[in-house]
C-alpha cells in the first residue's frame, strides 16, 4: 500500500478520513450526537491550516491503489513539558476508514510512522488512547506500545473520557 507524506491538498481527504474512522470507533464511547456533527467541511479547514503550518506535524496517508487516502497518522514533538519534545514523540492521530480494519493497513502505516519517527530522530514515542477502546488498545499492545500508568480524564461533549498514555522505545 502506497505510504507518502500529505500535502495541504490532501486536507479534505484526510478530514473525511477522520471523520468516518471518528464515527465507527467512538460509538458507544463519545456521545452519538456529537459524532453525527462532525462537519467535514470544519474538518478539511483546520487539517489544511494544519499541513500548512509552518510549524505543520508530520502527517502519512496510506492509499489504496488508484485510490485516494484511506487512512492517515500525524506526529509531532510531544507538546507538553513532562517528556523532552526534542526527543520525544506524540503520535496524536492514527485513523482508518472502517472498509480496511484488519486488513493490516493500520499496522503497515504505523510502522512507516515509527519508521518516519524515528528518521527524524526521535528516540522514544508516546500516545493517548481511550480507556474503553479495546480494539485500539490491542493495536498498539501488538505493535509494542505499552501503557505506562499515566491516565487523564478529558471532556467532549459532556462527556468524561479516561485516556490512557501508551509509550514506546525507538530504535536506530
Amino acid at each position: 500500500m502506497p505510504i507518502r507524506e500529505a500535502a495541504p491538498s490532501d486536507a479534505a481527504a484526510v478530514a473525511a478520513v477522520h471523520i468516518r474512522s471518528w464515527r465507527a470507533a467512538y460509538r458507544g464511547l463519545v456521545p452519538d450526537a456529537y459524532l453525527d456533527s462532525l462537519d467535514v467541511g470544519e474538518r478539511t479547514d483546520a487539517w489544511r491550516g494544519r499541513l500548512s503550518a509552518s510549524d505543520a506535524p508530520t502527517v502519512l496517508v496510506a492509499e489504496e491503489e488508484g485510490g485516494g487516502p484511506v487512512a492517515f497518522s500525524c506526529f509531532r514533538p510531544w507538546p507538553d513539558g513532562e517528556s523532552d519534545a526534542a526527543v520525544t514523540a506524540e503520535l496524536s492521530a492514527l485513523y482508518a476508514v472502517p472498509e480496511v480494519w484488519g486488513r493490516g493497513v493500520g499496522r503497515e502505516l504505523l510502522a512507516a510512522t515509527v519508521a518516519a519517527m524515528t528518521t527524524a530522530d526521535f528516540r522514544e514515542a508516546g500516545l493517548w488512547v481511550l480507556e474503553g477502546n479495546s480494539r485500539a488498545r490491542a493495536f498498539y499492545e501488538a505493535a509494542g506500545w505499552r501503557p505506562d500508568g499515566t491516565s487523564v480524564t478529558e471532556e467532549t461533549a459532556g462527556r468524561m473520557l479516561p485516556e490512557l498514555r501508551y509509550r514506546m522505545a525507538l530504535f536506530r
